[in-house]
């Protein structure tokens, strides 16, 4: 990694940007890189990725992974793989539902993006496809070209590569969502871990 990009990690890890409204204190999770190809770019940490420190550590990461067609060690190789979300921090959960249903957790915080994006890209300019997972990410990079509705934008991925592919967010919620839309599988998946597979070749030695 760059000696700049380093020094902008560790001010990043040290931000207090929205520090009063994190009901677990800031712990802002994500792996910058000046190497990887690939870019990822989801939501924000939940609990358990909080805890640990290591981004997509938790069933939706599987879930991702599986998508991706790589396994962990490939993951989480900075070398190959870049992993910047929507909200460095948890932002904590959604107020329960009138049923007493818990909402989920909240949208990633509205001030990390725009504050840290920009200048962590300038510094990663061997991204080459950058997957943008679910309707936040979608929203930041793809603006006024993305669809009324997240299934409207992942269904028309095609018009947004090569440099961007738009997912639904991994969590067991979007079990019923990917067998309602069966060209998800059969046709942005194969076509997905084809391009990752080709951005995540082993570096050459030296």
């Amino acid at each position: 990694m760059s000696e700049e990009l380093e020094v902008l990690w560790d001010e990043v890890r040290g931000c207090t940007l929205c520090i009063a409204d994190l009901p677990l204190g800031p712990r802002p999770v994500l792996r910058p890189s000046a190497t990887a190809r690939l870019l990822i770019v989801g939501q924000a940490p939940g609990t358990k990725v909080h805890e640990s420190g290591i981004p997509w550590n938790d069933p939706s990461g599987d879930r991702l992974r599986d998508w991706l067609g790589i396994g962990r060690e490939t993951f989480y190789d900075r070398r190959r793989v870049a992993i910047v979300p929507m909200g460095f921090c948890y932002p904590g959960r959604l107020p329960r539902s009138g049923r007493g249903r818990s909402g989920g957790d909240a949208p990633p915080r509205p001030e990390c993006a725009p504050h840290w994006h920009a200048a962590l890209l300038a510094l990663m300019p061997a991204v080459e496809l950058t997957l943008l997972v679910g309707q936040y990410a979608q929203a930041h990079y793809l603006g006024g070209r993305r669809g009324k509705t997240l299934t409207e934008t992942v269904f028309h991925w095609r018009d947004f590569l090569p440099d961007y592919l738009p997912t639904p967010h991994p969590s067991w919620r979007t079990r019923g969502w990917v067998a309602r839309n069966p060209w998800f599988e059969a046709e942005l998946l194969p076509e997905l871990q084809a391009r990752v597979a080709a951005l995540v070749e082993e570096p050459a030695a030296g």
